[in-house]
């Protein structure tokens, strides 16, 4: 996981006073572009999510219900004040969906529904429309359209991003066999798979992420309320990662294990990464000569699009623990501390899978996690990694109910995810400390333009 070929966005961020302006690390392969909401918002209990949080941007205050106020001058020097961590805001329309190519957030919930019986074609373009509508208001900081909680209506956008895609069910329940995607074929069965069917794959399904834990459980109890009589809730997780500004500096992200997790991920100023994270639209377009007619990209309502594996990964970290550093860095091929490969240099040094010991035994070993799963030994296959860690509780002997939401993104899952996975079920170290329990498969359209809604281009086409 720490150097699957692709690891994750993981940065945090470190954001101005009044906007939110992210500073990541030049290795950071995915800096957000964030921008303050701009216009009138709808107002939640007489004064908007963005105003309240533009008035106190503006005056340097944080207002409490009890209207007591607490100036920014006695917080340290150098501190970033806490109104910049909710005025991040992500895009609702633009090419490609959010919650891709954004750095990672701090909270996140991935929920998949199943359409209910008698709900078909119809039903599932209203709840598109619902759930686009949703989006666009949630990710600006205002109120939902209609039934609002009122869980969010002290907290700015906090970069809170949407995502939507459909499952290999979902065309069968819609009458589309014709347009579902070859790539959204299902993934073959792997040697670490313990899987739980009945939290896998799904006809619908929604990720939800943000840098506060209420505005995320804001926007997935408006989901889940939109669905109303046209879906079911099949499944649904949470996950965190580090919170903005946790760290003195911006960095990539550790996962459950200690391990810095997302050195090699894919980065959007690549010459190639929108050919390997994206369905590109020429493709699509050249396969729409035939009503429903499918290349190795997909088709045309796919465009811009990409594909998502989601896999619930549990960490066996009772026995991860009993290893000594030194054993976990060989089981990863990377020093604990910094990243760095164990041939030497830093996180970002290039690896030496050449270079040997004193005992002329190689330095990163063969069966190492972050030799097996590099992009050159697995015929360039790439993957933009961009998971959460889960932690559901501790069973009565101990053993700790954590690990990873695996999320990945990739034009074709064939040539991405599975390529990598085969390759790592034969002989990855790291297998034996982790344990598959979840997975699905979603075909993620591209962004809605404005006045469109997700995935019009498949259900009106």
């Amino acid at each position: 996981m720490p150097d699957h070929p692709t690891a994750d966005t993981g940065t945090d961020r470190t954001t101005g006073t009044t906007a939110a302006i992210d500073a990541t690390d030049p290795a950071d392969p995915a800096s957000p572009e964030t921008t303050v909401a701009a216009g009138r918002p709808a107002a939640v209990g007489g004064v908007s999510r963005r105003r309240l949080l533009s008035t106190a941007g503006a005056t340097g205050l944080v207002l409490g219900a009890a209207g007591a106020a607490v100036g920014h001058a006695t917080a340290p020097a150098g501190a970033t004040p806490l109104t910049s961590l909710g005025s991040g805001r992500a895009m609702f329309h633009g090419k490609h969906q959010p919650g891709i190519t954004e750095g990672l957030q701090a909270v996140g919930h991935l929920v998949a529904f199943d359409l209910t019986a008698g709900a078909g074609r119809k039903e599932a373009a209203a709840l598109l429309r619902r759930w686009s509508a949703t989006a666009e208001r949630l990710m600006t900081g205002e109120a939902a359209p209609h039934g609002d909680t009122g869980v969010a209506r002290d907290a700015g956008p906090a970069s809170l991003t949407l995502t939507f895609g459909f499952g290999h069910s979902f065309f069968t329940r819609t009458g589309l066999e014709k347009q579902r995607p070859v790539s959204l074929d299902p993934l073959p069965d792997f040697s670490s798979d313990h899987l739980d069917r009945s939290r896998s794959d799904g006809d619908l399904w929604v990720q939800i992420g943000a840098d506060d834990a209420l505005v995320a459980f804001h926007a997935l109890r408006a989901v889940q309320k939109d669905a109303g009589s046209a879906a079911r809730v099949r499944w649904q997780m949470n996950g965190f990662n580090r919170s903005p500004g946790a760290t003195a500096h911006p960095m990539t992200a550790r996962n459950l294990m200690g391990q810095i997790d997302g050195t090699r991920n894919p980065k959007p100023s690549d010459a190639d990464f929108d050919q390997r994270i994206f369905v590109p639209p020429s493709a699509s377009a050249a396969s729409a000569g035939s009503a429903g007619s499918t290349g190795s990209a997909g088709p045309a309502w796919m465009a811009n699009g990409s594909y998502a594996v989601v896999r619930r990964i549990r960490m066996l970290l009772d026995d991860w623990e009993q290893l000594s550093p030194h054993a976990q860095e060989a089981v990863i091929g990377r020093r604990k501390s910094d990243g760095a490969p164990l041939s030497g240099g830093t996180e970002t040094t290039e690896m030496d899978l050449e270079k040997t010991d004193a005992h002329g035994d190689y330095v990163v070993p063969l069966t190492a996690h972050a030799r097996i799963s590099r992009p050159d030994k697995n015929g360039g296959a790439a993957m933009l990694r961009r998971p959460f860690s889960y932690h559901d509780g501790i069973a009565a002997d101990g053993t700790p109910d954590a690990g990873l939401l695996f999320v990945c993104w990739q034009a074709d899952p064939l040539r991405g995810f599975v390529t990598v996975q085969r390759k790592l079920d034969r002989g990855d170290a790291l297998s034996k400390y982790i344990r598959h329990e979840a997975s699905a498969l979603f075909a993620v359209p591209g962004g809605a333009g404005r006045g469109e809604y997700v995935g019009q281009h498949l259900l009106e086409g």
